[in-house]
């Protein structure tokens, strides 16, 4: 039996921003890949709480009698929500910590 792992981390690529592309002129950096990491999450967790949702259907209507697959299906989207929120939590976190800082 395969386990499929919530791991967001190893996804995570920065790059240094260089300043303005030659053909487009916008700037190259750190927001554009944040940016398709967070959404990409937020995406995954989505789908998870999709799959759980239609799991627990299939179930609710006698489709299935796995009640294992449905709590697991529950667990998984449960756990990449909390996931989630936290990830949001610590952004805001630095956020306001930023904000303080005087110049």
């Amino acid at each position: 039996m395969a386990i499929n792992t919530l791991d967001f981390t190893n996804r995570i690529s920065f790059s240094i921003p260089e300043g303005k592309d030659a053909k487009s002129g916008n700037n190259k950096g750190v927001v554009g890949t944040f940016n398709e990491f967070l959404n990409n999450a937020i995406n995954e967790v989505s789908a998870l709480e999709k799959q759980a949702d239609s799991i627990a259907e299939e179930f609710a209507i006698g489709k299935t009698d796995n009640i294992h697959q449905v709590m697991i299906a529950s667990q998984k989207a449960d756990i990449a929500l909390q996931f989630t929120m936290q990830v949001r939590n610590k952004i805001l976190d630095a956020y306001n910590e930023i904000m303080r800082i005087q110049i």
